[in-house]
């Protein structure tokens, strides 16, 4: 909708509706004649706020009709000369997507984008002003900018388990897999809720979509869906591609290497993950590649060079003589001339080797890191992980710190602004990053949550404030303290009550505090093979390296300071400990967690909306408290056992016994929390989830709920029973 024609019918509809509620309104808002469908966009938003928060009805019209007798808002770009005039002088045009809010001298209200996105993000702001103040400002002078270049969310098209008949990460585009994917309702929600946030990418992560989104000549029998099914998708995907866009949000599709289509692989007699190049994979990878970029040229493409595909010189072959010559046929294809972003996601290659050699190729590469692994560890990755971030900011164009996956935070809701806000300021002063790229809470099952209720919630409005506090940030990672303190409580204010506010802020930020500091001293690993909130064993913390713990990788994700097994070591031997010490980290978990449990406690009584869903959350605090004890008493008795072997003293296993007696308790409370609260404590339920104990067996899902573990431990703390029993037996 962006001819001049169709812009005039959508004014005149506006203006009739106006007129029909309030006869001779006297609000104008004027506009461009061809304003793009992101500028439409803004001001339909503009108009319904207006309605419904300040009881004014406004008129569309166009500024070339004369000047209308009345308040005015006047919406377009800096550029434009008519919309120049009526700004400072000594005004400059802001930066990309920034805009600018100003007041003239005749009282009319400006709204000014340095391009068609600040347009809209300038109209939204302005309803945000008009919905808090539930009035038209009188006056305005202000101007913003966002920091980070691309901001956005992830939705994975994948599942929990793995397909029968498909390897991970193979899952066509289906109404029986993805029922959301089909639902225009839930992407008229979704994209509204990623505008209000002014988040401006969204990516789409599969194995290979190609197969369910086009159909190639050479190879026909290489599709996926039925036809219907295909023609289905196609629909939806440019339904998809046209909303985002008119949000002001860029629509991104991932893909592995070298992945091929079950029936194409059957065909050829295949596997469908390679490890290697073929020539016949790289011809229909190639053909692949073009004819999603010639059909769908708006739409941006992300690769994961590692995952099956091995071998750097494999990598940096498939990636500059498969996958960028055919992005570059694909966009000649579809008549562009421009040189759109292609991004690179740097796991599982050496990304410092492929991307100069890929630069030669095309220009223009964005790059893809992970921030903390697949959990939140710490706000400031180092070592390794941050060399690795500092490298690609100096050769991409731009650098994307990928928060992904958060393994450690399931299921419970995680709303720790102060921890999210110093991330961010990381990825930008410590990384380079310029763009942030989010992962919902509970990846694998998108879009449901994993509470368990008749009704399944919406993932992006139970964790609204999950994925609030990543854009906030994104956009403005320096907002004074004070100022966003007050921003918070605000906000919370409108969800819970005005009273209970200020608790219900503290709580999320204390509770917050909790679940890194445990993965990155007790963890096996920072990857989605471990369920953080269903324990670990008494072995794992004492034999890390017999479950494939990955110390090096988290001396470089973590801050300065030791694991079990290094602190009891310099203890005994009576040597200075560095950095952060196990029981600095169990008082640190113990405190936090015990002040957010009197904080939401304390809110309870104040709450005065949402009653159910505080409920859950309060619930969620408890839980992470009975989390944290949990982690505290088991690695209290490891230390213990750790200690016994020098000192050979029977008090170190008794005492140890004695706590792990308390661990168990502590779990089974965390179990009793959750029995009828959630559906699985973790969204991955494949054999590749390891620990504490196999994530399926025989194929399927297993082990994935607190309950289910309660029998381990209980053995667990009888073994070790019997095992102390025995050392107290006299030697004969």
């Amino acid at each position: 909708m962006n001819s001049p024609r169709a812009f005039l019918l959508l004014a005149l509809a506006l203006a009739a509706s106006a007129r029909a509620q309030t006869a001779g309104s006297n609000l104008w808002i004027l506009v461009n004649t061809d304003a793009a469908p992101r500028v439409e966009y803004g001001i339909s938003r503009l108009g319904e706020v207006l309605h419904t928060d300040a009881k004014l009805d406004s008129v569309v019209t166009s500024h070339e009709g004369g000047v209308p007798a009345g308040r005015q808002i006047l919406v377009g770009k800096f550029s434009d000369g008519w919309i120049r005039s009526h700004l400072d002088p000594a005004a400059t045009t802001p930066g990309p997507e920034g805009f600018i809010l100003a007041t003239d001298a005749t009282g009319a209200l400006v709204v000014a984008g340095s391009d068609d996105s600040g347009t809209l993000y300038g109209c939204l702001e302005l309803a945000r002003r008009v919905r808090a103040a539930r009035a038209l400002p009188a006056k305005v002078s202000d101007s913003e900018v966002p920091v980070f270049v691309q901001r956005g969310p992830c939705i994975g098209m994948q599942k929990t388990t793995i397909l029968p008949g498909y390897s991970e990460y193979e899952y066509p585009y289906t109404p029986e897999l993805f029922p959301f994917f089909y639902d225009k309702a839930f992407w008229q929600g979704y994209l509204d809720f990623l505008a209000d946030n002014r988040m401006n990418t969204l990516y789409l992560w599969s194995g290979h979509p190609f197969p369910s989104l086009i159909k190639l000549a050479d190879y026909p029998y290489a599709l996926e869906v039925s036809e219907e099914g295909y023609q289905k998708n196609v629909e939806m995907y440019r339904y998809l591609i046209a909303e985002a866009d008119k949000r002001g949000i860029w629509l991104v599709q991932m893909f592995y290497n070298i992945e091929l289509s079950k029936p194409f692989a059957e065909h050829n007699h295949l596997p469908t993950h390679l490890a290697a190049p073929t020539d016949l994979a790289a011809d229909y990878t190639r053909k692949s590649i073009t004819e999603f970029i010639r059909q769908y040229p708006q739409v941006g493409l992300m690769t994961c060079l590692g995952e099956a595909l091995q071998g750097i010189d494999n990598q940096v072959n498939w990636f500059t003589q498969v996958i960028l010559p055919a992005y570059k046929d694909g966009l000649a294809a579809a008549g562009i001339t421009s040189q759109p972003p292609f991004i690179l996601r740097t796991h599982a290659t050496d990304a410092s080797v492929v991307l100069p050699a890929a630069l030669k190729v095309y220009p223009h590469i964005d790059t893809e890191e992970k921030f903390n692994g697949e959990s939140l560890t710490t706000w400031e990755p180092r070592g390794s992980a941050q060399a690795l971030h500092l490298e690609m900011s100096k050769l991409a164009t731009v650098h994307i710190a990928n928060v992904h996956i958060l393994a450690n935070l399931e299921p419970f809701r995680y709303g720790d602004q102060k921890f999210i806000k110093l991330s961010v300021q990381a990825m930008r002063d410590r990384l380079g990053a310029k763009g942030i790229h989010v992962y919902p809470l509970s990846y694998w099952n998108w879009p449901y949550s994993p509470d368990k209720l008749a009704d399944p919630l919406l993932q992006y409005q139970r964790d609204w404030i999950w994925f609030e506090a990543w854009a906030r940030y994104a956009w403005n990672p320096d907002i004074p303290d004070k100022e966003d303190h007050a921003y918070w409580v605000g906000r919370l204010a409108t969800v819970y009550g005005a009273d209970a506010a200020e608790n219900i802020l503290a709580a999320y930020n204390d509770s917050g505090e909790c679940a890194p500091r445990i993965i990155r001293r007790f963890g096996i690993t920072e990857g989605n093979r471990e369920t953080m909130s269903l324990g670990v064993t008494l072995d794992q913390l004492v034999n890390p390296e017999k479950y494939h713990a990955n110390v090096q990788l988290w001396e470089s994700m973590a801050p300065p300071g030791e694991r079990i097994q290094e602190y009891v070591e310099r203890e005994w031997n009576k040597q200075p400990h560095t950095g952060e010490t196990p029981p600095r980290i169990l008082w640190e978990i113990l405190h936090y967690s015990e002040k957010a449990e009197k904080e939401i406690d304390a809110a309870a009584a104040q709450v005065t909306g949402n009653a159910d869903e505080f409920g859950r959350l309060l619930n969620d605090v408890h839980c992470i408290r009975e989390m944290s004890l949990n982690y505290a008493a088991k690695a209290q008795a490891a230390i213990l056992v750790l200690r016994y072997a020098h000192s050979h003293e029977l008090g170190d296993m008794e005492k140890a016994s004695q706590l792990l007696a308390e661990s168990l308790d502590h779990y089974k409370a965390l179990a009793q929390l959750t029995a009828q609260t959630y559906l699985y404590a973790n969204s991955l339920q494949t054999s590749q989830r390891s620990i504490p104990v196999k994530g399926a067996l025989n194929g399927q899902p297993a082990n994935y709920h607190w309950t289910q573990l309660v029998p381990l431990y209980e053995k667990e703390l009888a073994d070790f029973q019997a095992r102390v029993a025995v050392l107290k037996q006299p030697v004969p």
